[in-house]
C-alpha cells in the first residue's frame, strides 16, 4: 500500500522524497503553491528526474499535488472564479511537467447562491479548464459540508461529474475526517460508506485518500482534523479504513496535525495495521 504525508517541496521535490523515505512513506503529498495564494515556483527539469528516479527505486505510488486554498471554482464574482480557472489550468500544465498525476482541488463554496448553482459553476469551470489529452486527473475532495461548502455529499460530487464534457479527467480524494463531518458513519461502518459512495458515484473514481482522525463528532460539518487514534473516529475505525481492499492501491495521505515525526509513528501504525 502507498502511505504517505503531505510535505513541503520548497526546496524541492528531490528533498521531499529524501523525507519521504526517511519516514518510511510510499507517496506523498504537497501544495502546488502556497495554499493562501501567491506565484508558483518554477519548477527544475533535473529535480524532477532525480526525485522520480529515487521514487521509482523505493516502490513509491503516485504523488499527489494539493491546489491552493484560494481556488474557488464556485465563485459568484467573475474576478475570484477567473482566477480560480486560470490558477488550476496553470497548475494542471505544471503537475503534468512533474510528472504528478494527481492534484486534489476543493469543489468550491456557493457563497449563498444555492447548491444547484455552485454545482452549475464548478462543471462550467472544469470544462472551459479540461482538456481531451491532458494527462493530470484533477480529484474533487469530499468536504465535510462547512456553511456553504460544495461537495459535502456524494450526490453533489456526482452531479459535477455527471456535467462534464471530459468525465474521465476527473477522479474524487475523500478524507475520513470530512467523511465523518459530513455525516458519513465511518467510525462504525466504512464499508457501508464506501458502498454508498459506488451507489453514487463510482468507486472507480476514487483515486487518493486522507487519513485523518477528527476532533469533531459525526454530522458536525466541521473540519478539524486530529492525530490518529486521539479523536472521534478511533483506532477501531481508523483500522477498518485502512483494510477496505478498495484502498489497497490509491495514495493515502496523512494530514494531522502534528510534526514529522508524527507522521513517522502514523505510517508505521498504519503498516502494521495492513499487515496484521
Amino acid at each position: 500500500m502507498y502511505f504517505g504525508a503531505h510535505l513541503s517541496i520548497s526546496k524541492g521535490f528531490t528533498s521531499a522524497t529524501k523525507e519521504a523515505i526517511s519516514i518510511g512513506a510510499k507517496t506523498f503529498q504537497f501544495f502546488t503553491r502556497n495554499p493562501r495564494g501567491g506565484a508558483a515556483k518554477a519548477l527544475d527539469p533535473h529535480d524532477i528526474a532525480k526525485s522520480v528516479e529515487l521514487r521509482k527505486e523505493h516502490g513509491f505510488g503516485p504523488l499527489v499535488a494539493h491546489a491552493p486554498y484560494t481556488i474557488n471554482l464556485s465563485a459568484p464574482k467573475e474576478d475570484t472564479w477567473s482566477f480560480a480557472k486560470t490558477t488550476l489550468a496553470a497548475d494542471i500544465e505544471r503537475m503534468t511537467e512533474a510528472q504528478v498525476p494527481y492534484i486534489v482541488v476543493h469543489p468550491g463554496s456557493h457563497v449563498g447562491q444555492g447548491i444547484d448553482q455552485g454545482i452549475e459553476k464548478i462543471t462550467q469551470a472544469l470544462n472551459e479548464i479540461l482538456k481531451p489529452d491532458q494527462a493530470v486527473m484533477v480529484l474533487l475532495e469530499g468536504m465535510a459540508g462547512a456553511g456553504t461548502e460544495v461537495g459535502g455529499r456524494f450526490e453533489e460530487l456526482a452531479a459535477i461529474i455527471g456535467g462534464l464534457v471530459f468525465p474521465d479527467k476527473v477522479g474524487v480524494c475523500l478524507d475520513s475526517c470530512h467523511l465523518l463531518g459530513a455525516g458519513y458513519n465511518v467510525k462504525e461502518d466504512f464499508a457501508g460508506v464506501l458502498a454508498e459512495f459506488d451507489r453514487i458515484v463510482g468507486v472507480s473514481r476514487l483515486k487518493a485518500m486522507h487519513l485523518n482522525d477528527s476532533q469533531q463528532p459525526l454530522g458536525s460539518h466541521k473540519d478539524r482534523h486530529a492525530l490518529l487514534g486521539q479523536g472521534l473516529i478511533g483506532i477501531d475505525g481508523l483500522s477498518a479504513i485502512l483494510k477496505h481492499p478498495v484502498l489497497a492501491e490509491i495514495p493515502i495521505n496523512l494530514e494531522t496535525p502534528g510534526e514529522i515525526e508524527d507522521y513517522r509513528r502514523e505510517i508505521a501504525w498504519m503498516n502494521t495495521v495492513v499487515s496484521s
